[in-house]
């Protein structure tokens, strides 16, 4: 009969023990969440400095604020820290957000010309004018803060509620947010809820890093295809240095960091993403 309880102790033991180790290896496979690109400043700063070498050849994302011109791809004046675009809307609610801000600002009277040009790659009504008022808007600090605003509820926001979502580290959420500064937030082929959905149905929603290594570079290969098809988005350089930082396991987009992007190379430090 003792001998019966002993047994049974370290029966009970022995199942305790298994249960704990599997709810952490669980636990293991999930990725810490806490820190995000939308919620930290060294890793939003870093991102933002990422996307800024490919828009515009610079790590001083501060610089793309003032950024304006027609690269002909269709979409009209693109504009601002994440390239927001005349014909698809988000530059005319960037402005409406700055005349809540600041009523008198120098852009309002662009609004109707605004309202006309979207869904075109028309520029209307608006100009150089247009362009030089944008540029000197950049100055104003609301003007900043209209930029964050919409750039963050658009685009950032968005890239970590679906990384999380598929269990996405750092570097995972720069190349979703990425991905949905160039080719937008909708739902067909070409935009980012397309791409994001056809690469879940050739890769599975990964647990651990081994699955997401294989998960994102899924995924930019399916972007990759997308990408070929416009004229202004055929140099892969963007997708390359984010396969390098995938190649060399950059989960946290820890700095420094070191990449080429169209033909310039980029080193980038916490002292020197600080200085901005």
């Amino acid at each position: 009969m003792k001998k019966y309880k002993i047994l049974n102790f370290i029966a009970i033991i022995l199942g305790f023990l298994l249960f704990s180790g599997c709810n952490n290896i669980k636990s293991s496979a999930n990725f810490d969440t806490a820190k995000t690109i939308s919620n930290n400043k060294l890793l939003r700063d870093t991102v933002f400095s990422l996307v800024a070498s490919a828009e515009n050849s610079t790590l001083n994302y501060q610089k793309s604020y003032g950024y304006i011109e027609d690269i002909g791809d269709g979409r009209g004046y693109t504009a601002g820290l994440v390239g927001f675009t005349s014909r698809t809307g988000d530059l005319l609610k960037v402005v409406q957000e700055y005349q809540k801000l600041e009523p008198k600002n120098k852009l309002v009277k662009f609004i109707p010309a605004l309202k006309k040009v979207e869904g075109t790659s028309s520029h209307g009504k608006l100009g150089n004018s247009f362009v030089k008022a944008w540029k000197r808007s950049a100055q104003d600090p609301k003007f900043i803060e209209a930029q964050d605003k919409i750039g963050k509820e658009m685009y950032l926001n968005p890239a970590v509620h679906y990384a999380k979502k598929d269990n996405l580290s750092p570097l995972g959420q720069y190349i979703y947010y990425d991905a949905l500064v160039v080719h937008g937030p909708g739902n067909d082929k070409s935009s980012f809820g397309g791409i994001r959905r056809e690469a879940l149905k050739q890769s599975k929603r990964p647990k651990n890093r081994t699955e997401e290594r294989k998960y994102l570079l899924t995924f930019l290969k399916v972007r990759t295809k997308i990408m070929k098809k416009e004229a202004a988005h055929s140099d892969l350089s963007r997708l390359n240095v984010q396969r390098k930082f995938i190649n060399e396991d950059k989960w946290n987009l820890a700095l420094p960091l070191k990449w080429t992007m169209y033909g310039d190379r980029y080193y980038l430090t916490k002292k020197k993403l600080e200085s901005y």
